[in-house]
């Protein structure tokens, strides 16, 4: 008896018996009829390119499959795992290596989530075209007992050599299946990314020191608004009093008091930062005696007092925006 089953053992395993039996079934699935449209869906996510494989490669094919009730899938008929397939009585060299089945049952359908993974075992001088191959599915309708199959279809791509065979040009081996020879170039757009972000730095700290309007915080103070009014008074006698009479107004509002020549360290407690134009101030404040109650009286400010309050008011906007004004430019 032992012997017998060791024997029939040997018979089920051998090569020529899972031939005959495959043989079998696809006499079988070509018999079947076809499922009719609309039973069954399929979404399948192919491998990410079709080319460039090489023996020993895997190649993964995920598909997700929706049987409608009263259809089922037959297990049995999924894809044998290290079944060699044939054309035309010789081996193609692409074998099923693993296989992944999760089934998910609802009211209306049953879904099949496959994950098939081939592996490539040939190679060739040249390229060749390969491919995997279509597998058929069984499924039963349950109350009927009626079977019929179902067609996955197959996918097409190419298996490259190991090796050159012979002396190639490179200039004429520019196949249509080989693609664009892309270079890595993530380092290069980080930097990019990082240089963008520089200059959009660099661009927004000089909007604030030389922007006129009130665009960012703190760009619109007193002495923003004096400085765009002075730069468009004329170069009158009243054109000037307008503009120191706007200054006034600008210090005044920044101290919160009345500030005048005598109480100056009073406003620089207040703000330090204007510590630095001390000497500016206290010149403001003499050509104010000069326009307004002492024509005499000397200011040492030139003779184009309205570019010089220009240039003094805006030194006055650098500082209430928090700057330096001794490392900026004070040209108008």
């Amino acid at each position: 008896m032992k012997s017998l089953k060791k024997y029939w053992l040997a018979i089920i395993t051998s090569p020529l018996f899972i031939l005959s039996v495959a043989s079998t079934y696809a006499l079988e699935y070509e018999e079947l009829p076809d499922i009719k449209p609309g039973i069954v869906s399929i979404q399948i996510q192919e491998p990410v390119r079709n080319v460039g494989y090489t023996v020993g490669d895997i190649l993964t094919r995920n598909m997700t499959i929706t049987i409608k009730k009263p259809y089922q899938l037959i297990d049995e008929s999924l894809p044998i795992i290290g079944y060699e397939r044939r054309y035309k009585g010789q081996l193609v060299g692409i074998d099923l290596s693993d296989l992944k089945h999760v089934k998910k049952e609802h009211s209306d359908d049953v879904t099949h989530t496959l994950s098939l993974s081939y592996q490539v075992f040939t190679n060739n001088l040249v390229a060749k075209h390969g491919s995997l191959p279509q597998e058929y599915l069984r499924i039963i309708n349950t109350q009927t007992k009626e079977v019929v199959k179902y067609r996955i279809p197959s996918w097409d791509f190419a298996i490259s050599p190991l090796s050159i065979y012979g002396a190639v040009k490179i200039e004429s081996d520019m196949s249509g299946f080989r693609g664009p020879l892309l270079l890595d170039n993530s380092n290069l757009k980080q930097y990019l990314k990082v240089l963008l972000t520089v200059l959009a730095l660099s661009l927004l700290g000089l909007l604030y020191i030389l922007g006129k309007y009130t665009w960012l915080p703190r760009m619109g103070g007193p002495f923003a608004k004096s400085y765009r009014l002075i730069r468009r008074s004329p170069n009158t006698p009243q054109g000037l009093q307008q503009a120191i009479t706007s200054m006034h107004q600008s210090l005044n509002t920044t101290a919160g008091m009345s500030v005048f020549g005598g109480n100056l360290n009073e406003f620089f407690e207040k703000k330090p930062s204007f510590k630095p134009i001390k000497t500016e101030i206290e010149q403001f404040f003499a050509l104010s005696r000069q326009v307004f109650f002492e024509p005499n009286a000397k200011h040492d400010i030139g003779h184009e007092p309205i570019k010089w309050l220009a240039r003094f008011c805006r030194r006055c906007r650098d500082c209430e925006r928090g700057l330096i004004p001794d490392a900026l430019d004070s040209k108008v």
